[in-house]
């Protein structure tokens, strides 16, 4: 009877050793027999041990010692490389928590490290400072303001207040959304100069890419402006006529600009986020709601939201201005496009804009290097933008990269992501803010996030 007991003690202990996130600030993790992919270059250093400590990585080498009392990973066989980064990630705007937690872990669990959220809320504050306390489990937050648009920013005073606003909340960036004008534009311009904030987002249509170019913005994301100021004599279209990021006039652009395009951004070092997966998700006829439907991702978004998102694919392929044909060759274009910008030189960071239209947090940062790879990039230039470029672009030192003394966001993976980017779908567990979350534990977290 007694070693009974002992052996029920001790498969629970086990089982909670496994289901309960481990904090390398109180007890040293060794991850052994794993092979490490440091993004330094493309390569994979074989049969490693890594030694993390105080949520930095103390030592790497083929043969290391380490403390008896250490929490071991034997990760024989499988891949070390670090934490993603999912830079057009949306945190429910809300005063909701709850809410916003059940997003975050989601895009935890999935090995996004480091998110920054494109549609701020006061409520954001508190919580980026909730995480890096470490009282909510989450990936590093940055985060916008409340969203720049046509609605929220009618004149150049409205502009001015805003930006000092923001910039005194102590928020990260400015969100930009379309609806501004040749008035609220450089209103929101010269006061971000003034005051230091950068602004990152959409491309008016009134404002156009050349101007926002000229402007300096951070980041542009979903490739916006770009296929528009390709188009000759794209002031003369009305903006109900274009479409989406262009989508109804892709036919007519002058792809010999796209140097002159390419060019502007990389003097103006303006950093790049395609959002690629909404593209070919939502926008592109190949892929369907039945193949959102059977995506094991579907589980993770209530049944309302997955209405939502079915009706609205229905709605734009149900347009009298929707032809698949051509929507096929404006999803090609925009691949185009992703790939100009890595041959040229311009920073690609990574991000799919989720939750929106079937992209669900997590799961859709890896698509979206799939998507990135199916543009022309090979995968390590792709896992380049989720890592050592957001690091370059956050000026975040000591990030994005497996090294002595760099920060321990990683991701533990089944297979080689060099090989097939597929791989980083794999999870077998992550680093996150100095805790390690094994599969278990990942898996019993994703459970209660599924929606019945």
């Amino acid at each position: 009877m007694k070693s009974i007991i002992i052996i029920i003690f001790f498969l629970a202990f086990s089982i909670t050793a496994f289901t309960q996130p481990v904090d390398s600030r109180t007890q040293e993790i060794v991850i052994i027999m794993v092979n490490v992919i440091p993004m330094d270059s493309e390569r994979a250093l074989a049969d490693q041990t890594v030694i993390i400590r105080d949520n930095k990585i103390v030592a790497i080498g083929s043969k290391l010692k380490y403390n008896k009392k250490a929490h071991v990973v034997n990760a024989n066989g499988k891949y070390l490389m670090p934490g993603l980064a999912e830079m057009h990630a949306h945190v429910p705007p809300n005063d909701n928590l709850e809410s916003m937690k059940e997003v975050l872990r989601l895009f935890a669990m999935n090995g996004i490290t480091t998110i920054r959220g494109m549609l701020g809320h006061p409520k954001h504050l508190e919580l980026r400072e909730m995480i890096n306390k470490g009282e909510v489990l989450g990936p590093r937050l940055f985060t916008t303001g409340p969203s720049f648009n046509g609605s929220s920013v009618r004149t150049a005073e409205d502009a001015q207040r805003m930006v000092r606003e923001q910039k005194a909340a102590g928020y990260d960036f400015l969100k930009l959304h379309p609806g501004l004008t040749m008035e609220t534009f450089p209103a929101i311009v010269s006061t971000a100069r003034e005051v230091g904030i950068p602004f990152v987002g959409h491309v008016s249509f009134k404002v156009g890419i050349w101007r926002a170019i000229d402007a300096g913005y951070s980041s542009i994301d979903h490739l916006d402006g770009f296929i528009e100021g390709l188009v000759p004599g794209i002031e003369n279209i009305p903006e109900q006529q274009v479409g989406l990021f262009a989508m109804y006039v892709a036919d007519k652009a002058d792809e010999s600009q796209i140097p002159k395009l390419m060019k502007g951004l990389k003097d103006q070092k303006i950093w790049v986020v395609p959002t690629q997966s909404l593209a070919e998700r939502w926008f592109a006829p190949s892929f369907t709601p039945e193949i959102f439907l059977n995506d094991r991702a579907t589980q993770y978004m209530s049944k309302e939201t997955v209405g939502q998102w079915v009706e609205s694919k229905k709605n734009l392929m149900g347009n009298s201005q929707y032809d698949p044909a051509k929507i096929e060759n404006f999803i090609k274009l925009r691949r185009r496009l992703i790939k100009a910008c890595q041959d040229s030189g311009v920073g690609l960071l990574l991000g799919c804009d989720a939750p929106q239209v079937f992209n669900v947090p997590g799961s859709s940062t890896h698509y979206e290097l799939q998507y990135l790879v199916a543009a022309g990039l090979s995968p390590y230039e792709a896992l380049k933008t989720g890592t050592v470029n957001v690091a370059t672009y956050l000026n975040i030192k000591e990030a994005g990269i497996i090294k002595e003394g760099a920060i321990a966001d990683l991701v533990l993976v089944s297979g080689n992501p060099l090989a097939n980017i597929n791989e980083t779908q794999n999870i077998e567990g992550v680093m996150l803010n100095g805790k390690w979350l094994a599969k278990e534990y990942i898996d019993t977290e994703l459970k209660k996030l599924e929606k019945k």
